[in-house]
């Protein structure tokens, strides 16, 4: 038997020997063979191992697949090592003329399912291994070449490959044959491992092992049915349901292809990027780990604008959360939907108190925090994303409602709170038919306060004439200070007084916003009912600033340090007046719970000097030229109330079908019994003081779910408010006159998605109507458009709501009004 060779002096560069230089080496002697010949190499040759028995070399059964770069069993953290440089090869004598070169054979495909692979190191990563020299093979194609393994990958057609290796004992001939390792290294026991499938033994069990990461400590996790690894390109291919986690990143596909060393993902069929809570679907996925960025054929998802900033930009090195385990969206898909809510919904309006209490839309807005998308392509990247044929929408239902449709759009982010969709040729899309063009290209997903619609109409008998339209421009934007100025123009008093473009038949409003911290608040409004010079000074200004700071955290007051300037406001049966100036500070708690009694607690309190009319001769000098005095008022109130739950319903399933056919939200039918108690006192410098002590009682409710065609919702409440009072304020906006007032209101479904009604207040003491609102509204499930006019205030308007935008209702009781009511002496406040 041939003794074992001694290894010889390792050569700091092997060249080529000739065949009669050596003798033809015995089979049984161990060699380092090529992945691409059959030939044996005469450089490297491995340590004295114990004799071995092989085929003769001659013998045509000689089977020397290559080497497996993934070992077959449960799941492991693997590190491959690199073959080394091409090197020149020793030609055996039977094959001196006949030397062919075998076509190089794909790595064996792992068929154990849900194989988790870390990152495999790349080339630079092998310290111990000489650096191989430029293959001239591997051209700029290799990548990361999708193609099929038919086309040139250097694999064996998939359709050739066995599905799962037979339980036998391998032959000799099908064992492979590894590389040997570096002189003075030990074969490692994941060498010896056989490539059949191992046998269920204690021993046989992978232990845990530290997940091999990049230079950068990253990791790739990849769980699949199938998966394959070559070798020279270092490419990964998986197949059957591929799940791949990289940085709070989840894909899932069909079928993907991972390039390490360019750490380049391909994915094909049945896409689904997962960042966080945004998630992009489509056909086809190109994604960059290291420039993280990628696009996406036929793609759609969903944005949640919440997160989209912090989930769109890439993690810090030092970020652990970039190693979460997020959900796939395999498992997100197969939930129903659900979770569907509306911040902006009927239920936060019934015992408001407010004007039209069963309209929730006057007075209380949504938060856009859902959007759906689809599109051709989606080029992605940290800053935001690039759609192409795009089309989004609010509406979790297909087809949707109302749609945004467009060429082209960007979505990026500005700031915390504001994010930035740019679009080109954008139009709006009703029920999938009519549509009007949208002229704004750029519209702001904002999470603070916005004001609705692209143009508002608005009716204003007392300042504006009648019908006059408006529209609001945001000039300075940034994250601490909003500036908006909102032109108007006084439609019905041109055509009267029939001059179009004089002075007076213009308005503007201006509005401040600066957040100083994130407990303090800068407000500042300013209204020019006229922009003729010789009515702006007296009559046509009024203007506010007020310094918001918020105290407590668990319940919350608020200090509002304020100055006003011709401050309108609406006092019951004494109707509109103003007050000339006020400065001071008022503080307000929140709806405080009184243990588990289910009575809530709220109150104010304030101190203020006020310039107003008054009626009083006293206070008046005998030569003046108006009816205004200058007082301190010092004022205190508190409210006590409790509402009980006669009666409940159940709401109808949130399909578009049902629940969901006219309201942003199901409705819920129920009768409640409302209850409350309010006392103030007020005392002014003047020696004078009013106090008051109400009680209020009423009955509300709403019948049906408005969800059949035909009179399957009425909403209705009714309440009286009794009271007491004693002392008279100087001061006309303030003073108490109404001691018993009735409040009724009524919405009724007509017919589908109509719906009508009204909201009234009537002195008892008497007889007259104090305010009362009609409207009209077409409701659906994602925007409704509403008529309202109040013939006592004088005030009407026309507003187009989407539904769970970021858009707040009107804040005022008509848009650009500037009126606030006065209930038993204290101004509501805005």
């Amino acid at each position: 038997m041939p003794q074992p060779v001694p290894p010889p002096e390792p050569p700091s560069i092997v060249s080529t020997s000739q065949p009669g230089e050596f003798a033809p080496l015995a089979a049984s002697t161990p060699t380092l063979f090529s992945v691409s010949t059959r030939t044996m190499q005469t450089g490297a040759v491995a340590a004295p191992t114990p004799p071995e028995t092989l085929p003769p070399e001659s013998s045509s059964s000689i089977s020397i697949p290559k080497r497996s770069a993934v070992l077959l069993g449960s799941p492991i953290s693997v590190g491959h090592s690199v073959v080394g440089a091409k090197q020149p090869l020793a030609k055996n004598p039977n094959y001196e003329n006949k030397t062919q070169p075998v076509k190089e054979q794909a790595a064996a495909p792992v068929l154990q399912k849900s194989l988790s692979v870390s990152q495999l190191p790349s080339v630079e990563q092998q310290p111990k291994e000489p650096p191989p020299e430029p293959n001239p093979a591997q051209s700029e194609d290799d990548r990361l070449s999708p193609l099929p393994p038919s086309e040139g990958t250097g694999r064996e057609s998939e359709d050739r490959l066995p599905l799962e290796l037979p339980p036998e004992t391998p032959r000799e001939s099908d064992t492979p044959v590894s590389p040997s390792p570096l002189e003075g290294e030990p074969w490692s026991e994941e060498e010896l491992v056989p490539v059949s499938p191992p046998r269920k033994t204690q021993t046989q069990q992978p232990s845990p092992v530290t997940p091999t990461t990049g230079s950068n400590g990253s990791v790739v996790e990849l769980t699949s049915d199938r998966q394959e690894y070559e070798v020279d390109r270092q490419v990964v291919t998986a197949e059957g349901d591929v799940l791949l986690r990289y940085q709070g990143s989840v894909v899932d596909a069909d079928r993907v292809q991972l390039n390490l060393p360019n750490r380049i993902v391909v994915g094909e069929g049945n896409i689904a990027l997962k960042r966080g809570a945004q998630t992009i679907r489509g056909d086809r996925l190109e994604y960059f780990f290291a420039q993280d960025s990628g696009f996406v054929l036929n793609a759609s998802g969903e944005i949640y604008q919440p997160t989209a900033g912090t989930d769109f930009s890439g993690p810090l090195p030092n970020d652990t959360r970039a190693f979460a385990r997020p959900l796939s969206d395999r498992i997100l898909a197969n939930q129903p939907l659900s979770n569907i809510s509306s911040p902006g919904g009927f239920g936060a309006v019934f015992g408001a108190g407010r004007t039209i209490q069963n309209q929730s839309a006057f007075q209380q807005g949504g938060t856009l925090n859902r959007l759906r998308f689809q599109a051709d392509r989606i080029d992605f990247d940290s800053e935001g994303a690039i759609a192409r044929n795009v089309r989004f929408t609010n509406d979790p239902f297909s087809p949707p409602e109302l749609e945004v449709r467009a060429d082209t759009a960007r979505f990026r982010r500005i700031s915390p709170l504001v994010d930035e969709i740019t679009s080109t040729n954008s139009r709006l899309v009703f029920d999938q038919g009519f549509s009007i063009p949208i002229f704004q290209d750029r519209r702001l997903i904002d999470r603070r306060e916005r004001e609705p619609g692209i143009v508002t109409f608005g009716y204003d008998d007392g300042d504006r004439g009648g019908v006059f339209a408006e529209r609001t421009f945001q000039l300075i934007s940034t994250d601490k200070i909003l500036f908006r100025v909102t032109p108007q123009y006084f439609i019905q008093k041109a055509i009267t007084e029939g001059d179009y473009i004089d002075p007076s038949v213009f308005g503007v409003r201006s509005r401040l916003d600066a957040t100083l911290s994130p407990t303090t608040t800068l407000r500042g409004t300013a209204v020019f009912t006229s922009l003729d010079p010789e009515e702006i000074a007296e009559d046509e200004l009024r203007a506010s600033l007020r310094l918001r700071q918020t105290i407590g955290t668990r319940y919350p007051h608020t200090l509002n340090l304020e100055y006003s300037y011709r401050d309108r406001l609406f006092n019951g049966s004494l109707g509109f007046q103003t007050v000339q100036s006020s400065i001071g500070a008022v503080l307000t708690s929140p709806v405080i719970p009184l243990g588990n009694t289910g009575i809530n607690l709220n109150y104010q309190a304030g101190a203020q000097i006020i310039n107003a009319d008054t009626d009083r001769i006293d206070l008046l000098d005998p030569v003046r030229t108006n009816n205004r005095v200058t007082l301190n008022r010092y004022q205190g109130s508190a409210t006590l109330s409790r509402a009980f739950t006669l009666w409940r319903g159940e709401a109808l399933p949130a399909t578009p079908t049902e629940g969901l056919r006219y309201t942003p939200v199901p409705i819920v039918p129920y009768l409640q019994l409302t209850t409350s108690a309010t006392g103030v006192y007020s005392g002014y410098s003047s020696s004078d003081t009013q106090a008051s002590l109400s009680a209020d009682i009423g009955l509300q409710g709403q019948i049906g779910h408005f969800s059949k065609p035909f009179l399957d919702y009425t909403g209705f409440n009714i309440s009286l408010s009794q009271v007491a009072r004693n002392g008279t304020s100087p001061f006309l906006f303030d003073r108490l006159v109404d001691t018993k007032v009735l409040y009724a209101g009524i919405t009724q479904q007509i017919y589908g998605p109509f719906r009508a009604g009204f909201q009234t207040a009537i002195s008892l003491d008497t007889g007259d109507s104090i305010s009362t609102d009609y409207f009209l509204e077409y409701s659906r499930r994602t925007y409704n458009v509403i008529l309202r006019y109040n013939p006592v205030l004088e005030l009407g308007s026309i507003s187009l709501r989407i539904n769970d935008f970021n858009w707040l209702g009107n804040p005022d009781p008509f848009p650009g009004s500037g009126v606030r009511p006065v209930i038993q002496g204290v101004p509501a406040t805005d």
